[in-house]
């Protein structure tokens, strides 16, 4: 299982998303039913790691902001069109 420490984003936009991404920082999402999406922060490197083993695609993650333990699947992953780098991904919070 992966664990993954995260913090909240405050700011929105595209701007804020390309500020993240210079400082070598990830945007992300997390997705659930019945709740309001909550945007994150991951470091790039990190999952740029974790993603090259196929059981991040399969398995349930942990996704830890402020001490609070998420249970998520990767739904989507938007990638950089020729640089080796992730742009964006989504989670589906598991209830």
């Amino acid at each position: 299982m992966f664990i993954i420490h995260a913090e909240n984003r405050k700011t929105y936009g595209t701007g804020s998303s390309r500020r993240l991404r210079k400082a070598d920082k990830l945007p992300a999402i997390i997705y659930g039913k019945h709740t309001t999406p909550s945007p994150i922060i991951l470091n790039q490197e990190l999952i740029m790691n974790m993603q090259l083993r196929i059981d991040f695609y399969k398995d349930t993650l942990t996704i830890m902001i402020e001490g609070t333990a998420i249970q998520v699947k990767v739904h989507a992953i938007q990638r950089h069109p020729f640089k080796d780098k992730l742009q964006h991904i989504d989670f589906i919070r598991i209830e």
